[in-house]
């Protein structure tokens, strides 16, 4: 048809599936939803802690991302292997797509290899590789030190460090070996979840050192020996280990830096209300974008905003072409459940764009609040596959 639009989406995690699934719900069938992503079933991160666990199976917190295409959703697997956005293109295994729009989904790229001896010497909490990994070690262990790092901030999901801690603690006092393990958390940051505001940093912290658990702020790695099993950080001081899980540094895709997406923050940059980019009718949301707040730390990368921004982008995409005005804006509100351990856990909320700081509340640790996590995860998975 001559009216024939397409919309291309790069990635298929949180704000892909939903800006894909919410276009093709909105859009008459001869306009085209297509969605690129290397891997062939999408899984949903927030559910690692579970996996970390033994929890939860691999299968459990996955679905194929073919099961999209019963929704009139075109699903390509391939790798974006460069972007050129004032076409609104990618070049996807040697073949270019172009799309009236494009947006870009891609996520933050884990960048293991930028911490000398990282890789040989921990395991990555980031990955379900790493936390079905971490799974086998945890069992396994009886006594010694372990470390729980940040590597570098920003990074997605900031509560999932100290969750994993707190889960760690727990786990090993039903186990009753808790006095013979350590738990240490090393972190650059000034402060657990900072984007949130002090008085929610200061309860966080609380929660971490009333465990018993070491939390070592300001201490930004610099490498790993890991035949040494010791960490070095930059401040000079050093920190030994027999069982190392982390957090890598993000950066954004390759392709996206490439393409001159990306500002002085190192992240595409986008209107913070629109996710428009520079680039007429490209978009993007998610991990990969940078947004800064007020207060000057950045919004952080976290699925709750990246599904709130799909929606956004998917309906104004929609309504422009269909000849509506595109008046729609994300603004800045999200929600973020804290794993304590001993089923309990907390629940955040609040409007990250709030002048003249973000307003973030939290409700105190429960066993309602854990419940509802784990019941979100099965919900959401059900919802949009």
């Amino acid at each position: 048809m001559a009216n024939e639009k397409t919309v291309l989406i790069l990635g298929g995690g949180v704000g892909g599936v939903v800006a894909a699934t919410r276009l093709r719900q909105r859009l008459p069938r001869e306009y085209r939803v297509v969605l690129v992503e290397r891997e062939p079933e999408f899984i949903f991160q927030s559910a690692f802690l579970r996996l970390m666990m033994g929890q939860r199976s691999r299968a459990a917190i996955s679905r194929p991302l073919a099961n999209l295409e019963k929704r009139g959703i075109e699903v390509i697997r391939g790798e974006v292997e460069a972007i050129d956005p004032a076409k609104r293109a990618a070049r996807v295994n040697g073949r270019e797509l172009t799309g009236d729009y494009l947006v870009l989904a891609l996520g933050a790229e884990l960048a293991v290899d930028a911490v000398p001896g990282l890789a040989e010497a921990g395991i990555n909490l980031y990955t379900p590789e790493g936390a079905t990994r971490l799974n086998e070690a945890r069992r396994d262990f009886r006594a010694g030190r372990i470390a729980v790092l940040v590597c570098a901030t920003p990074f997605k999901c900031p509560a999932a460090p100290y969750e994993a801690a707190m889960l760690l603690d727990a786990d090993f006092r039903r186990r009753g070996l808790r006095d013979a393990v350590a738990i240490d958390l090393y972190t650059p940051e000034p402060g657990p979840m900072g984007a949130a505001g002090p008085e929610i940093s200061k309860q966080v912290r609380q929660m971490v050192e009333a465990k018993g658990i070491g939390y070592h702020p300001e201490h930004a790695v610099a490498g790993v020996d890991a035949s040494m099993k010791q960490l070095r950080f930059a401040n000079g001081v050093t920190a030994d280990f027999d069982l190392l899980a982390y957090v890598p540094p993000h950066r954004a895709p390759l392709c996206a830096r490439e393409a001159g997406l990306c500002g002085a923050s190192g992240w595409v940059e986008v209107d913070r209300a629109t996710l428009a980019t520079r680039f007429p009718g490209v978009y993007a949301i998610g991990d990969a974008v940078g947004i800064s707040l007020v207060t000057g730390k950045p919004l952080p990368k976290a699925a709750v905003f990246a599904q709130a921004q799909a929606e956004t982008v998917a309906r104004n995409i929609a309504d422009q072409i269909e000849g509506r005005p595109a008046a729609n804006h994300f603004d800045g509100h999200g929600a973020c459940f804290l794993e304590i351990g001993g089923g309990r856990a907390g629940f955040g909320s609040g409007n990250f764009y709030a002048e003249p700081a973000p307003a973030i509340t939290m409700k105190p640790p429960g066993r309602l609040m854990h419940w509802a996590k784990a019941a979100y995860e099965k919900y959401w998975l059900y919802k949009w596959f």
